[in-house]
């Protein structure tokens, strides 16, 4: 019976439960059965046009990169990461990527929502950089100056042991936080580094394989799953919530299984012990989105892209709810503050991820392209993300989403 249970909990931990949740969350949605959204799908084809508009401004030979928090280290043309790492020396392409599995852990760790009122002052060009390009150029600064190191010497690495130790103050000082500048979320961003830090420390036999502890360590957990040179994109999500689920704040569990952000919506049928849940792995899934192109960069083929979902977040959602295909059923919803576990933002982010996989169809086919020559990953990318960002400065002069969310730094 155990052992069942265990099975149904770990079920949950992948990008297949995502899909097959949110696809039913929105066959409710679209037979009037959801409790705060209808739905319209007649807008479906104007949000296409604009996510293309939009791509092309951005990509215009449509050559368009995955949706990936390297994406987010390039500033006015420059490429922040490519440039320190190319001018280091590494022994070899493996060491490379430990490095850049180190930084994009750490950093999307810390890439929770920012507030409208935060900004980072870059000090290479002096501009002030706000939301998630701030967070991004802030890790990186911290990165490239060893704050999580444990090597003076060597300071592209994140040290399990400075991480579970890493003080507010550090964090505060680093993000150039104040009563002036205010950071959402700071606390549960620095407890989710310690809490990565000890969790690594732990666990040596995933973790250090070939190095002291560090996050990086998971490069050669999930290389050593390659088959003829070949992992499958849901492989690598699959290991980055099973090696790092326990780090989340305590939420859900089954069998003494963490779901990290998994939820409960009573609307939700399945015939076990799963019923009832819907798992989103937002951050996860960005995660695992980011750790693609150091997998590929060390000679691996990452196969099965699509198999990973659109990500849960206020951007993508807020694409459809401002172009009206999402529809309060409560108008009066739009000014209230939401906890992330209400109905009403488990209901909006798992039909965000169904509408996703519909837009992605529309769009290749507008296109001509296939899931092989413009996966999900590049339609976020082109896409979804920035006209979720677009329409919502449009609608709103501080760029807020269209629905108010209560978060603490860890979904977002």
């Amino acid at each position: 019976m155990a052992e069942a249970l265990e099975l149904q909990a770990r079920s949950l931990l992948t990008a297949q439960a995502v899909r097959a949740r949110a696809g039913q969350m929105l066959e409710l949605g679209l037979a009037g059965a959801l409790q705060h959204f209808t739905i319209d799908l007649d807008g479906m084809d104007g949000v296409a046009e604009v996510v293309l508009t939009v791509t092309r401004k951005a990509y215009p030979t449509l050559d368009i990169p995955f949706h990936a928090r390297w994406r987010h280290f390039v500033l006015g043309g420059v490429d922040r990461w490519a440039r320190l790492a190319d001018a280091a020396s590494w022994p070899d392409r493996a060491a490379r990527a430990r490095s850049e599995f180190d930084l994009a852990i750490v950093s999307v760790l810390l890439d929770a929502g920012a507030g409208a009122a935060w900004r980072y002052r870059d000090a290479v060009t002096g501009q002030g950089i706000g939301r998630s390009e701030g967070l991004a150029i802030a890790s990186l600064d911290m990165f490239a100056s060893g704050l999580f190191s444990g090597d003076a010497r060597a300071p592209f690495r994140a040290d399990a042991e400075v991480l579970a130790e890493l003080p507010l103050a550090s964090l505060t000082s680093a993000f150039q936080v104040t009563d002036a500048n205010p950071l959402l979320g700071l606390e549960g961003r620095a407890d989710l580094l310690r809490r990565l830090g000890n969790l690594v420390s732990e666990r040596a036999d995933v973790f250090g394989l070939h190095d002291t502890p560090r996050p990086g360590g998971l490069f050669d957990h999930i290389a050593a799953q390659a088959t003829g040179g070949a992992i499958a994109a849901p492989a690598i999500l699959a290991a980055v919530l099973n090696q790092l689920g326990p780090i989340w704040p305590s939420r859900l569990e089954l069998a003494g299984i963490p779901l990290g952000d998994c939820w409960r919506h009573p609307a939700i049928k399945a015939d076990d012990a799963t019923a009832g849940l819907v798992p989103l792995h937002k951050l996860s899934q960005w995660l695992s989105y980011s750790l693609i192109e150091p997998l590929q960069r060390a000679g691996f083929v990452v196969t099965d892209i699509d198999g990973l979902t659109g990500l849960a977040e206020y951007r993508n959602g807020g694409l459809f709810v401002d172009h009206e295909v999402l529809r309060l059923r409560d108008v009066a919803d739009a000014a209230r503050a939401h906890a992330v576990d209400s109905l009403l933002v488990v209901e909006w982010r798992a039909l965000t991820v169904a509408l996703l996989d519909r837009l992605a169809e529309l769009v290749r086919a507008k296109l001509g392209r296939t899931p092989e020559t413009l996966p999900l990953a590049s339609i976020l990318e082109g896409g979804t993300w920035a006209a979720g960002r677009a329409i919502a400065f449009a609608r709103r002069p501080d760029g807020a989403p269209p629905l108010k969310v209560i978060s603490d730094g860890t979904v977002f």
